[in-house]
C-alpha cells in the first residue's frame, strides 16, 4: 500500500533565477502527484511537500542533483493519508512561488547568504548538544522563533514566547527594548523546522545579543531525537491540514480551549473573516469567541 509522508526541507543558498527554479519544481512536483507549498528567493529554498513516500524520495533526488541544493535541510514525519486521486490530504493543492524572502521577516537587505548558507547566524546546536550546554550552564534561555499560537500548544519549558502574530513581528520585537535583559545569556532561539532561526539568530546577533544559538533541525529533529522524554512540553504546531503533530503515545497536552478551558491540542482557524489568529478549540465546541479581535459574536470553526 502507498505510505503517506510529509517532507519538510529548507536550503540558504545564492539563486541565479529563481523563476527558472520555480517552473522546475514545479513542474517535478506535478509529475510525481505531490501538493505542499515550496517558496524560492534569490536566498535558497523553504518547502513542504505531501505524497507516497516513493514520489517524495524521487522528488528529492532530483532536488538534491542541484548543485545549489546538496545541502537540502530535510525532516520526515507522517502523512494523515490520500484524497480519491491519490494526492495528499494534508494539503489542499500544489503553490509554488518566488518571494522576497523564503521566510518572511521583512528584513531582506539584513540577511547575508553565501554557498554555505546563513552568514552570521547564530551557532548550531544539535540536540545532544543543546542538552550538554543546559547542563554546564544555569542561565540558558530558550526563545521561541514562532508565532504566539503556535506556543499555546507546545513549547520548550520556561521558554520567553515573543507577542508576535506573523513573523514579520519579529524585528519590532526585538527592536522594542524588551528582550535587552537577555543580551548577556545564552539564548537559544528555536522553530519548527530550524529555517526561522536561521534569520533570527542573526537579527538577534546584529542588535547586540552576546551568545546566541539555534536548534539545528528545529522542534522536529529534537523530537526525533528525545521524543517527549527531553525538554519539550506539549504538541508541534504544523502549517498543513494536520494541524499539529506529536512525537510518542504520551504528549503532554498544554493547550487549553479557549471557549470552554478543558485541555485540548486542537487548532483551527477562527472564522471571523477580521480576525487572522489560529485559536486552540476543544472538539466538543462548534464555536469560538474570536477574542484577538474583540469581536463580540461567535464564530464557527
Amino acid at each position: 500500500m502507498p505510505v503517506p509522508k510529509v517532507l519538510l526541507y529548507y536550503v540558504f543558498t545564492p539563486l541565479a533565477d529563481p523563476d527558472a527554479v520555480r517552473l522546475w519544481q514545479r513542474d517535478l512536483c506535478e509529475s510525481l502527484g505531490l501538493r505542499g507549498r515550496i517558496l524560492l528567493s534569490g536566498d535558497g529554498m523553504n518547502g513542504t511537500l505531501g505524497g507516497e513516500l516513493d514520489a517524495l524520495k524521487k522528488y528529492l533526488r532530483k532536488t538534491k542533483d542541484y548543485p545549489a541544493f546538496k545541502n537540502l535541510d530535510v525532516k520526515w514525519s507522517e502523512g494523515t493519508g490520500f484524497d480519491e486521486d491519490g494526492l495528499s490530504l494534508d494539503f489542499p493543492r500544489l503553490s509554488v512561488k518566488v518571494r522576497d524572502e523564503i521566510v518572511s521577516f521583512g528584513a531582506p537587505s539584513e540577511l547575508v547568504v553565501d554557498g554555505s548558507g546563513v552568514v552570521g547566524g547564530g551557532e548550531r546546536l544539535d540536540p545532544a548538544s543543546l542538552h550538554a550546554l543546559i547542563e554546564a550552564r544555569d542561565d540558558v534561555v530558550f526563545f521561541d522563533g514562532r508565532n504566539r499560537f503556535e506556543a499555546e500548544i507546545g513549547r520548550f519549558k520556561d521558554a520567553v514566547v515573543p507577542d508576535v502574530s506573523t513573523t514579520r513581528d519579529f524585528v519590532a520585537e526585538l527592536d522594542s527594548g524588551k528582550y535587552d535583559h537577555l543580551k548577556d545569556k545564552p539564548v537559544v532561539t528555536y522553530c519548527t523546522g530550524g529555517v526561522r532561526c536561521e534569520v533570527l539568530s542573526g537579527l538577534m546577533r546584529s542588535r547586540g545579543f552576546g551568545e546566541v544559538y539555534q536548534l539545528d533541525g528545529g522542534v522536529v529533529r529534537y523530537g526525533e531525537t528525545f521524543g517527549d522524554d527531553g525538554l519539550w512540553e506539549g504538541s508541534l504546531y504544523v502549517f498543513d491540514q494536520r494541524q499539529s503533530v506529536q512525537f510518542s503515545d504520551h504528549t503532554a497536552v498544554i493547550g487549553h480551549c479557549v471557549v470552554c478551558g478543558d485541555a485540548t491540542e486542537r487548532m483551527r482557524n477562527c472564522a471571523d473573516a477580521s480576525c487572522r489568529e489560529q485559536l486552540v478549540v476543544c472538539e466538543a465546541e462548534g464555536a469560538v469567541y474570536c477574542a484577538v479581535h474583540g469581536e463580540g459574536a461567535a464564530s464557527a470553526v
